[in-house]
C-alpha cells in the first residue's frame, strides 16, 4: 500500500463530508424517523441510546471509521489509476455493490430487520461511498 500518493486534504475532506451526508440523511426531515421505528426504537432519542459506549465514543469512532474508509478508497483509487471523478464515482459504486450493500443486507436480514432499514443504511453508504469517490478521484 502506497500511503505517501494520498491526498491527505482531500481525505479531510472526505471526512467531513460523510458527517454532513449523515447529519443530513438521518435528520428527522429526511430518514431518520421511518429508520428509528425500522430499528424498533419509540420516543425522542436520548443519551441511553447510545449505550454503555457513550455518546462520545460513538462519535469518535464514527470519525474514525470514516477516515479509514477514506484513506483506503483513496488507497484502492491510486492503485486503480481512478484519478478522475468518474472513475472515483464508478469505482466507489462498485466498492459499494459488492462489499457495503451485500454485507449490510446480509446482517440486516439475519437481525430480522426490514428491508426498508437495509434501504435506508445501505442508501447512506452509497451517497457517502459516491462522494469519496467524486472527491477523491477528481482531486488529484
Amino acid at each position: 500500500m502506497d500511503f505517501s500518493s494520498i491526498n491527505w486534504l482531500a481525505v479531510l475532506v472526505c471526512v467531513v463530508a460523510s458527517m454532513v451526508i449523515g447529519f443530513v440523511w438521518y435528520s428527522p426531515k429526511a430518514f431518520f424517523p421511518a429508520w428509528w421505528k425500522g430499528i424498533g426504537r419509540t420516543g425522542e432519542p436520548g443519551m441511553s441510546d447510545y449505550g454503555s459506549m457513550g455518546m462520545g465514543l460513538t462519535w469518535g469512532l464514527t470519525i474514525l471509521s470514516a477516515l479509514v474508509e477514506a484513506v483506503f478508497v483513496a488507497v484502492l483509487l491510486n492503485a486503480l489509476g481512478a484519478n478522475t471523478l468518474a472513475a472515483g464515482v464508478s469505482t466507489a459504486f462498485i466498492l459499494w455493490l459488492g462489499l457495503v450493500a451485500t454485507t449490510n443486507l446480509v446482517n440486516k436480514l439475519f437481525a430480522g430487520w426490514s428491508l426498508k432499514v437495509w434501504a435506508i443504511e445501505a442508501g447512506n453508504h452509497l451517497v457517502t461511498l459516491l462522494a469519496y469517490g467524486a472527491i477523491l478521484g477528481a482531486w488529484q
